[in-house]
């Protein structure tokens, strides 16, 4: 079947082609068989849909997590604006045709690549404030343990983040509410340090937790975003890992930051 004739059967621009379950109608689609091909070991429901709608077999499952692969490796040396799916397809091997029945463009890909990376980053950036030690000079360390989380987490997924980030300040609402998703819960849990500092007297008890929350999330997440340009005026990761747990513990507890 040609890559254009299957294209003009698929949603508008821009439509996600990771839905959920519960997302399509009841009853409103027939029975057909799974999508990756004659041969296929049959559907494996995780909530992933083709672009028809139709729930991908193992195979296909197989085919669409090449095909995000391929994706993301080529952000590493192409801009998302210029990403094309037939060279997406090329470099998955396999045919544009064959992407069109994941994804309506490489837009949609990019999308489900971002919105893979919701539970990675809530589970790697908040779990050190969850899990440390927020009392006295033990603090400090809970600090560097989560600034070295957030540039961790950028070195690991740069140019993916760098979409992200890109698409969401110039308004894209898709893009801004993975951005949200990603950020909502580490910013919850270091609010809810803020507030525990006050009730002990730390920070003074006029100061918004949610506000100081917002701002040294935002630092957070720019610094680490910018780490290699910052780090061409001569700096080091070491000494930029250093700068932001100063900001933050101090920020968290009222305190001075050790030497």
């Amino acid at each position: 079947m040609r890559a254009g004739a299957v294209a003009a059967r698929c949603p508008p621009v821009g439509t996600i082609a990771n839905v959920t379950a519960h997302q399509i109608a009841p009853g409103g689609a027939e029975r057909r068989p799974p999508v990756g091909g004659e041969g296929d070991t049959g559907p494996d429901d995780d909530g992933t849909r083709a672009v028809d709608g139709r729930v991908p077999g193992r195979r296909g499952l197989a085919t669409r997590a090449r095909l995000l692969d391929q994706t993301r490796e080529m952000l590493a040396s192409t801009s998302y604006r210029e990403l094309k799916v037939v060279d997406i397809a090329r470099g998955a091997g396999t045919s544009p045709a064959t992407f069109y029945q994941y994804f309506p463009d490489a837009e949609a890909a990019l999308l489900a690549l971002a919105d893979e990376l919701i539970g990675e980053g809530r589970e790697r950036l908040t779990r050190p404030v969850l899990e440390g030690d927020w009392k006295g000079k033990a603090a400090y360390g809970t600090c560097e343990q989560i600034a070295a989380s957030f540039l961790s987490f950028w070195a690991d997924h740069g140019p993916l983040m760098a979409v992200i980030d890109l698409a969401a300040l110039e308004g894209d609402p898709r893009f801004r509410e993975i951005r949200t998703q990603l950020l909502n819960r580490f910013t919850e849990s270091i609010a809810q340090v803020g507030r525990s500092q006050q009730q002990r007297g730390k920070l003074p008890a006029d100061l918004d937790a949610t506000a100081t929350a917002a701002v040294l999330v935002a630092m957070l997440a720019h610094v680490s975003g910018h780490q290699y340009g910052i780090e061409a005026y001569g700096t080091t990761t070491d000494e930029i890992q250093r700068s932001m747990a100063r900001l933050l513990y101090a920020g968290l507890t009222g305190s001075k930051p050790p030497p």
